[in-house]
């Protein structure tokens, strides 16, 4: 009945008897609906199931291909179809099909199969090396040139689960990626890998790629030595998107510390004091810069109150992310509440309930509705609801919300507020 299927260990129905199967092919073989039904059944035969990738509608190819009882030869086969959603289906099915596939099945099958998923990662459509990169991503069991030709792919959609995930990928992989001068969400989601070692990291913070560099300090399981570290913060003063990430590493070094809190303002030093890992040397050290940042920093705002603030800023058509950013990292509460309240067309009362509610979601989704970045979120979970390390939602991939649209309507349905 031609080469087996990969079947991946599923228990099959009861076998149906060939020529009960051709008999159904006779007597449906105009009817689409009949032939998909035929396709999709485990038990149908390897033999009738290439009749129907061969011959069946669209529908019906499809069918085959989500198939685990196809034969190798039929899913190769498939791998060429004319329509994108046979592939897709394909490629959903055949990447599940590896684990552990040399030793349930011949050298033939696995070459073949193989081929197929080689095939699927160079189609023309994006959707379909999309579907095969999210299925290989964990996967150690294919070849490492089918990963490295994913992990290189143009789209990030194609290219993002492989470099992110990957354990195929070396060290030198990452580091010729990086070379090339991929696009910044590429670099994002190589600092986002875990573990990141130290060679990659140096590469990365080479690059100067401000969004990557920040994943990278966020991320616990990277690597940094300490030159790359005195590279990150000989440009700390400069480049304001890395000063709060590098404040909270927690790998930093007593003269890395010192260094940076000369540097930075008076909110990140006063989180830099607040560490537990400090010295007394060198807590007094921060401890004398922040009264000497605060002596320095101008009373804005000076009798006026929060809202007069806002009303202003609103006039002047200044009421926007920057604003916001800027009254968080002030430690400007009210300013903020007043903000957010103008912004989403709110009460105060609700914004001051979502701030106290304890996690950092319904903020995260409010800053959304107001049109904010998720760069104002993380500032406010930080500097005005002050919330432990642990409880602060980063941002995905260095600057997307961390949260579905969906999930942040439902944080702000439980207020009343509707997006």
């Amino acid at each position: 009945m031609g080469d087996r299927s990969p079947t991946n260990g599923l228990v099959a129905k009861p076998s149906l008897n060939p020529r009960d199967a051709l008999g159904i092919l006779d007597i449906r073989t105009e009817t689409q609906g009949g032939s998909s039904e035929l396709a999709g059944r485990t038990d149908a035969g390897a033999d009738v199931l290439h009749y129907l990738a061969t011959h069946g509608a669209a529908a019906t190819r499809a069918a085959v291909a989500a198939n685990v009882a196809a034969a190798a030869k039929t899913n190769r086969y498939l791998a060429d179809d004319e329509d994108d959603d046979v592939r897709a289906e394909l490629a959903h099915k055949i990447a599940r099909l590896m684990p552990g596939l040399s030793e349930r099945e011949s050298a033939h099958i696995v070459a073949l199969t193989i081929e197929t998923l080689e095939c699927l990662a160079r189609d023309a459509t994006v959707r379909v090396r999309a579907i095969v990169a999210e299925e290989i991503k964990y996967l150690n069991c294919i070849p490492h040139e089918l990963a490295l030709q994913l992990a290189r792919d143009l789209e990030t959609v194609v290219a993002a689960p492989i470099l992110q995930y990957s354990p195929l990928l070396s060290d030198a992989d990452l580091i010729e990626i990086i070379a090339c001068g991929q696009v910044q969400e590429v670099l994002t989601v190589i600092a986002s890998r875990k573990p990141v070692s130290e060679p990659v990291s140096e590469k990365l913070v080479q690059s100067l790629n401000v969004p990557a560099v920040a994943a990278l300090l966020v991320n616990p399981d990277a690597k940094i030595r300490k030159q790359t570290m005195d590279l990150i913060i000989e440009r700390v003063e400069e480049v304001s998107a890395w000063q709060l990430p590098l404040a909270l590493r927690a790998d930093l070094s007593a003269r890395a510390i010192r260094r940076i809190g000369s540097l930075v303002g008076a909110s990140i030093l006063e989180r830099l004091a607040a560490r537990n890992d400090l010295s007394d040397a060198t807590r007094i050290y921060l401890n004398r810069e922040l009264r000497t940042r605060l002596a320095e920093t101008p009373m804005e705002q000076v009798g006026s109150s929060a809202a007069d603030a806002v009303a202003a800023a609103k006039k002047e058509g200044r009421l926007d992310a920057e604003f916001v950013e800027s009254a968080a990292q002030a430690g400007q509460r009210e300013v903020v509440v007043h903000a957010l309240a103008q912004l989403v067309n709110v009460s105060e009362q609700t914004v001051k309930k979502i701030m106290t509610a304890g996690s950092a979601k319904p903020l995260i989704a409010l800053v959304w509705h107001a049109h904010l970045s998720m760069r104002v979120a993380f500032k406010i979970q930080t500097f005005i609801m002050k919330l432990p390390t642990r409880d602060v939602l980063p941002a995905r991939g260095g600057v997307g919300f961390p949260l579905s649209k969906e999930e942040m309507r439902w944080h702000l349905d439980n207020f009343n507020i509707t997006a």
